[in-house]
């Protein structure tokens, strides 16, 4: 069983973007920029944020950090939308989800402008995605597509199952399989018989967000698992640890597996940086 190193290849891909952002200023004199919004103290996220600021800073991107009151209401966040859209040095806008309670989420994707999305949630870029139109991509689908290209040359009629039907990684993963001539069904925690489903996939996505629900007798001799979970149990010493979606040690008979942590999530912040880059140079006419 190979495990795909995603620590190895999204520093690859920091790299490229960092050669990338160079040339780009070097040719035009513009710096990509990415502004990161924070509303509220909840420890994960500021983790999360922390991460892609260390990061964007890595790969030579200009970043704009905005840290609001957990209590900030949803009109004063869409009016910093607003400036952030009208702002020339700001190529990509990124809202840290989730949000407080009295904050629509929807609402403020809505208000986030297409070409500055490089989270790839706004309508448009959802519909381009669905269309084939070339809109911007959801990060996460984007980094296991990635880490797929590394182990598959060749995805015609493949059987790809994809556990999770998120808008942010179930539904987006399975239209970028379907773009790769793929056979893909769609499931989730309550699709009856999903044991039967699982083993007959050649690549099987897994983003439940449900510890060890994957088990080895599920998964398919030589298949390809990609498990997006991140979940914090408590060990058998008592200390929590993350674990994914699948059950890791029950696994060797599958082709080649994601770790967790050190597989799909560098990857997440790594396709981040290649958005805001591609952002840049398609607001300044060169995609």
């Amino acid at each position: 069983m190979e495990l795909i190193d995603g620590k190895a290849i999204a520093a690859q891909l920091v790299a490229e973007v960092g050669a990338g952002v160079a040339a780009l200023r070097s040719r035009s004199g513009i710096v990509p920029g990415l502004a990161v919004v924070l509303v509220g103290d909840d420890p994960a996220s500021g983790i999360y944020v922390r991460r892609k600021l260390a990061a964007t800073a890595a790969a030579g991107i200009r970043s704009f950090e905005y840290r609001l009151a957990v209590d900030t209401p949803q009109a004063a966040l869409l009016v910093l939308i607003d400036e952030l859209n009208a702002n020339a040095d700001v190529h990509g806008i990124l809202v840290q989800l989730p949000l407080p309670a009295q904050i629509d989420p929807l609402l403020v994707l809505d208000r986030i402008a297409p070409e500055k999305d490089v989270d790839g949630f706004h309508p448009v870029n959802v519909g381009r995605l669905s269309s084939g139109g070339g809109g911007l991509v959801p990060c996460t689908p984007l980094g296991c597509m990635k880490l797929l290209d590394r182990v598959i040359d060749d995805y015609h009629g493949l059987n790809a199952v994809v556990i999770g039907k998120s808008n942010i990684v179930g539904k987006p993963v399975a239209l970028l399989l379907l773009e790769r001539e793929a056979t893909v069904t769609v499931t989730h925690i309550h699709t009856r018989g999903l044991p039967d489903i699982v083993r007959a996939a050649d690549i099987l996505v897994v983003a439940a967000g449900s510890p060890g629900l994957v088990r080895g007798d599920w998964v398919k001799p030589g298949a390809v698992v990609i498990d997006v979970g991140i979940n914090r149990i408590i060990g058998p010493d008592g200390r929590p640890i993350i674990v994914g979606d699948s059950v890791m040690d029950a696994l060797g008979h599958a082709r080649a597996v994601t770790p967790v942590p050190g597989g799909v999530g560098p990857m997440t912040i790594a396709c981040l940086l290649e958005n805001t880059l591609r952002a840049a140079r398609s607001i300044i006419g060169e995609e």
